[in-house]
């Protein structure tokens, strides 16, 4: 809204659109405050969708996981957030774990896949992205690439691939192969990284510099190829995704999350947000938009472009338990943070 409107018209407009909700927001309220670390696009249209359906006003508030979720462990039932939305699911197991979090409807949980929920009902999945290996077919043929994510960490892999370990999107990776291989496997793994990664900030980075022939290929999340290639394809082009697939941990599907706050004044209305989200309708972003996540609602179709979720074979990740914290200690161990 234009700030240059006088505040009673504002309020007026405000109030006017509160009408008929039964709601108990006051007319100067900002709404529902949702902590935001998803994309800011995906949550507008989503905010945008249970507004016009609810009359409820939704003030977002943008951040990174990492960041958001700490801030919340930090301001404990003093809060203001009502609703906490992520891209990948170790902040929301912070969250959790520091009881943050009020049980969600039943309703709601019954919405989305199993796969895609702790069974705890604390927090749901409400996306979905999956691990890729992305290569320049100038550099690579399909008979070079490896096996499995693990293979990057050996001598022949020395210059060939780069990461953005600094970002929670690898990190949440890092914390599925902890959860899967162990310790002492995630440990070596990492080392053998750190001999042979080239480091970029940001998956996007990652791409650019993977299509520019930089580097020969890098491990990133699915939809940064697919975005860029809704675009102009300058970032992406001179490149191909490769789906490790047979359950390896670079197959790793990350959960994206939503809670609701037990110290949120607004409990009704987050609930209602949340099921929103997570229902027939508010999936329908993810088909329909250009976010190209993977939609994780039941009978939820994805958008078409995107390689089938199921065929993905991805390794069985409980993303309740994802260590991050874990999987910090050990990548600062092996000097990659």
């Amino acid at each position: 809204m234009n700030p240059r409107f006088p505040s009673f018209f504002k309020r007026a407009l405000l109030a006017t659109a509160l009408l008929g909700t039964g709601q108990a927001f006051a007319t100067d309220s900002v709404g529902l405050v949702v902590y935001n670390a998803q994309h800011e696009t995906l949550t507008k249209a989503w905010v945008a969708g249970f507004t016009e359906e609810t009359g409820i006003p939704v003030t977002i508030r943008n951040g990174d996981d990492t960041e958001m979720g700490n801030q919340l462990v930090q301001e404990g039932a003093a809060s203001p957030a009502d609703v906490f939305l992520t891209e990948n699911s170790p902040a929301m197991v912070l969250v959790d774990n520091a009881k943050l979090f009020a049980p969600l409807a039943p309703t709601t949980l019954e919405q989305v896949d199993s796969a895609y929920r702790p069974a705890h009902g604390n927090w749901v999945g409400i996306a979905a992205r999956s691990t890729v290996f992305v290569y320049n077919p100038s550099k690579l043929t399909e008979k070079d690439l490896p096996k499995s994510l693990l293979d990057l960490a050996t001598p022949a892999w020395k210059g060939r691939w780069a990461a953005s370990p600094a970002g929670a999107d690898f990190q949440a990776i890092v914390a599925a192969v902890l959860q899967q291989k162990g310790e002492a496997a995630t440990l070596e793994w990492l080392k053998g990284m750190k001999t042979n990664a080239t480091i970029y900030r940001g998956n996007s980075a990652v791409l650019k510099a993977v299509n520019a022939g930089q580097i020969d290929s890098g491990v990133i999340y699915h939809y940064y190829s697919f975005v860029d290639q809704s675009k102009t394809g300058e970032n992406s082009k001179n490149t191909k995704l490769y789906y490790f697939k047979h359950q390896d941990p670079g197959a790793f599907v990350s959960t994206s999350g939503a809670g609701v706050l037990a110290s949120s004044k607004h409990q009704d209305e987050a609930q209602k947000f949340v099921k929103y989200i997570t229902s027939k309708e508010g999936q329908e972003v993810l088909e329909t938009g250009t976010s190209f996540e993977y939609a994780v609602g039941k009978d939820a179709p994805s958008n078409p472009k995107l390689t089938p979720l199921k065929t993905l074979d991805a390794p069985k990740v409980d993303a309740s338990t994802l260590d991050s914290k874990k999987a910090v200690e050990l990548m600062t161990q092996a000097g990659l943070l």
